[in-house]
C-alpha cells in the first residue's frame, strides 16, 4: 500500500514579538521623547512622541507611582505593551512612543486604584493607543 502526502505550504503570520530593539529602554531616551513635546491625551492615556531614524517604531512605559502599588502599575504597563505588540502594523512607524497615565485618570482612580485598574480592559488601551498616535501622525512637523 502507497501512501502519499499532500503538503500544503501554510505561510505563517507575521511573529509578534517586542524585541529590545522595539522598546526605549535608557533615560536619555525617554528624555529625547518628552523634549520633542509632541503629545496627545484622552481620558485614559497621554502619549508623547517624537520622530526617529530606525523606520520602525519604538515604545517606552512610563507609569507612575500614583496609579497605585506595584500590581497595578505592572498590569498597566502590560496591557499597553500587548496592545502596541499586537497592533505594531496600525501604528505609524517611525516614532518613538511614551505613554503614561493621563492625571485626570489619576485623580479618578485614586483610592480605588486596584479595582479600577482590573476594570480596565485591553479594547479600552487598544482603542486610545491607536487613536493618540494616528492622531500624533497627523500633527508631526
Amino acid at each position: 500500500m502507497l501512501v502519499v502526502q499532500i503538503c500544503r505550504v501554510v505561510k505563517m503570520p507575521e511573529r509578534f514579538t517586542f524585541s529590545k530593539s522595539s522598546r526605549l529602554l535608557a533615560n536619555r531616551q525617554f528624555r529625547a521623547v518628552y523634549a520633542r513635546r509632541l503629545s496627545a491625551r484622552d481620558k485614559l492615556l497621554v502619549l508623547h512622541a517624537c520622530e526617529n531614524n530606525c523606520g520602525y517604531s519604538r515604545l517606552g512605559v512610563s507609569i507612575g507611582k500614583s496609579c497605585g502599588i506595584a500590581v497595578v502599575r505592572n498590569r498597566l504597563k502590560r496591557l499597553v505593551r500587548e496592545v502596541f505588540r499586537q497592533n505594531r502594523h496600525l501604528v505609524p512607524p517611525g516614532f518613538d512612543y511614551v505613554v503614561s497615565m493621563s492625571y485626570k485618570s489619576y485623580r479618578q482612580t485614586r483610592g480605588k486604584s486596584m479595582t479600577e485598574a482590573r476594570r480596565l480592559t485591553f479594547e479600552q488601551v487598544r482603542e486610545s493607543f491607536i487613536a493618540l498616535a494616528l492622531k500624533l501622525a497627523g500633527q508631526k512637523v
